[in-house]
């Protein structure tokens, strides 16, 4: 048994299909996928990534598709024009926070994010189609697999999995990542980008920061075993 994962895409839509192909020649056309999350923001094709998925699964693909946090910017954006994340430090708004890409993202679907805000918005509702906005809100939270717990951000150590908080779940840092708790499944997890695929013993990051300019990271997980994927083959990830 094996099953794949696809770190943070943040709109690299040349780079998700890269990893496709990486799958494609390791596991074959059907092999099954999971990707972690933050399919938008910050690159050029947030609308592609999203139209590609979305069709993939419609074909009948294996490809499951977790929420990351900034899946929620654009639909939360959509519905209510000032919404800020109550995770956010500081309080910014998606629009007003530079380092969140909702530029980026707008402009993928043709809208102008340079004007006032009532008019950002207007223009958005006009041009994001309904069932990209449905998608993005209806994505589930963390996917649990025999081999491996898929989660954007990690999960609240000596928290149950079905009494974790999406907030945690989709944002979570300060006590996750220097947690050595065994939480059972190994958690596949993103949201904190590294320069590569990391394999801690209890989780493995595969966010090797794709929204920075470096490769997206694809993995297969085996039973007790973990590869990066390269154009060369499998490279192995030896927990710490």
């Amino acid at each position: 048994m094996s099953i794949y994962a696809i770190g943070d895409i943040h709109g690299h839509l040349d780079q998700l299909q890269a990893a496709h192909q990486r799958i494609r020649k390791d596991g074959g056309p059907d092999a099954p996928i999971v990707h972690v999350g933050d399919l938008m923001d910050r690159g050029p094709e947030s609308r592609g990534v999203v139209d590609y998925l979305m069709t993939g699964q419609a074909e009948g693909r294996p490809w499951i598709v977790v929420r990351g946090n900034h899946d929620r910017f654009l639909p939360k954006f959509l519905s209510d024009k000032d919404w800020i994340d109550p995770m956010l430090s500081g309080g910014a708004h998606w629009l007003d926070h530079p380092g969140l890409g909702a530029v980026a993202t707008l402009a993928s679907y043709g809208v102008d994010s340079d004007q006032p805000r009532d008019e950002v918005w207007a223009q958005a509702r006009a041009a994001v189609p309904e069932d990209h906005a449905r998608f993005l809100s209806s994505l589930p939270l963390y996917y649990l697999h025999p081999l491996a717990l898929f989660v954007h951000a990690g999960v609240r150590p000596g928290v149950g999995l079905r009494d974790q908080a999406e907030d945690d779940l989709l944002w979570i840092r300060k006590g996750f990542l220097e947690s050595r708790d065994d939480f059972g499944p190994l958690v596949v997890h993103g949201h904190t980008a590294l320069e590569t695929a990391h394999h801690h013993g209890n989780r493995l990051n595969i966010d090797g920061g794709a929204g920075y300019g470096r490769p997206l990271c694809a993995v297969v997980i085996d039973q007790n075993r973990a590869h990066l994927l390269t154009e060369e083959g499998r490279v192995p990830l030896q927990p710490e």
